[in-house]
């Protein structure tokens, strides 16, 4: 590790000292900048990611649309993370998270100019959102990849979690002041502070010095080893149902963010500002979720209650934005959803590295990726279909279904003791 990573506190940071203690992580002075840094550009991606779904809906009313250009934006990275795992063994790791992120930031930057010049349409947000799809499959794994060269291998579970509360707080920060700025100078702003925003983490990164990593020569992934991923999941069924829920939950609950314009415009006449309030209102629900569950050490009782109790809170809070008559009630479920989203996806990541062999824990979250990622396009665009010809309402009660389904599925396929020995 590079001289200089780790500090200890002294004297009148006694406060800083309990935060370190913790969190493990934020003793590390290069992962300090680093998270410091994100947290900026990830309030800067909210905001774009809200003015990107408000402008599309703007120039083309359709609901369609919407799902167009969030599948757009996924499917790069179903098609290209595999390769670019690979790179991200090979080539310096922070070399490449500075390119990446520069690149995110001309993107940004680019497409805010043309939304400036009044000049933006639908199918050039679209190419846009894919080239930034491109980007993001190479950008994910390797920065996933990094962390490790920050904080070392100890205290890579604290630099894991501190990562996803600081994107979940991005997520209640960044939509709010989104909802604002579209609602009263237009979506142009949003893209150019996103640009702005990716400074902060590219400064960050530019401070650090390791020393020059030689390539790693790793070889790309043979058939065989793929295939016996798969066999090795098959000869443990909770690995599997774990898995098959994820799937469905991703690619028809998760996506339920492309209704959200079509909600808040025409359910409630709240336009930007209301869309900017419903994901914000998610964004705390998830928060309070991650910070309840990093303050437990759950038996494996609890993590099955934590999975199914979050699979219910999911999808009782979609039916509740469906069924709601008022945007301060539709607030309300959408924290509910919030709550239970992470609670899912977490303890789904949890349950599975607890349960997988150490031999095969690379296949097994590859396949995790794939499933959490990789089912996104479709269901943004059966989502967006469904709500063009229906209405958001029926389509949220799709998404509703998709986690309350597998919740019952999952109860016989998990039981206490499967988890417990993780085999058949």
């Amino acid at each position: 590790m590079a001289r200089g990573l780790t500090v200890r506190p002294r004297g009148a940071a006694a406060a800083a000292g309990a935060l370190a203690a913790r969190f493990p992580a934020l003793q590390h002075v290069y992962f300090r900048r680093y998270i410091a840094g994100q947290g900026i550009s990830l309030i800067g991606f909210w905001m774009q990611a809200v003015a990107q779904s408000w402008l599309v809906y703007r120039l083309s009313a359709s609901a369609f649309a919407l799902g167009v250009v969030a599948s757009a934006a996924y499917l790069p990275v179903l098609c290209l993370a595999p390769a670019a795992g690979v790179v991200a063994d090979r080539v310096d790791r922070h070399r490449l998270v500075v390119l990446t992120q520069t690149l995110a930031m001309l993107l940004a930057l680019g497409l805010g100019t043309l939304v400036a010049l009044g000049i933006a349409t639908v199918p050039i947000v679209a190419v846009f959102a894919l080239g930034l799809g491109v980007v993001g499959a190479f950008d994910l794994p390797t920065r996933q990849a990094f962390l490790v060269q920050m904080v070392g291998a100890q205290d890579l579970p604290s630099a894991i979690a501190m990562n996803a509360s600081v994107f979940n707080a991005a997520r209640v920060i960044g939509p709010a002041l989104a909802g604002m700025l579209v609602a009263s100078i237009g979506e142009a702003p949003c893209f150019f502070l996103n640009a702005a925003s990716y400074l902060a983490v590219i400064g960050a990164l530019l401070t650090m010095r390791f020393p020059r990593a030689a390539g790693r020569g790793a070889a790309a992934p043979r058939r065989g080893e793929l295939r016996s991923g798969v066999r090795y999941v098959r000869a443990h069924p909770p690995l599997g149902a774990l898995l098959l829920a994820l799937g469905v939950v991703s690619g028809l609950a998760l996506q339920f963010g492309v209704l959200l314009p079509v909600v808040a415009e025409r359910r409630f006449g709240a336009g930007a500002s209301g869309y900017g309030m419903l994901l914000t209102a998610v964004g705390v629900g998830a928060v309070c979720s991650a910070l309840e569950l990093a303050s437990r050490r759950p038996d494996a009782a609890t993590h099955r209650r934590h999975l199914l109790g979050g699979l219910v809170a999911f999808g009782l809070g979609l039916l509740g934005l469906a069924a709601s008559p008022r945007l301060a009630a539709a607030l309300a479920c959408n924290v509910v959803a919030g709550f239970g989203l992470i609670r899912f996806t977490a303890t789904t990541n949890t349950l599975l590295q607890l349960l997988v062999d150490d031999g095969y824990r690379g296949r097994v979250m590859g396949l995790h990726t794939v499933m959490f990622m990789g089912t996104s396009p479709a269901g943004s665009l059966l989502l967006g279909a469904l709500a063009q010809r229906f209405g958001a309402v029926p389509a949220l009660i799709v998404s509703a279904a998709a986690p309350l389904g597998a919740a019952a599925w999952l109860i016989p396929r998990l039981s206490l003791a499967r988890l417990e020995r993780g085999g058949p």
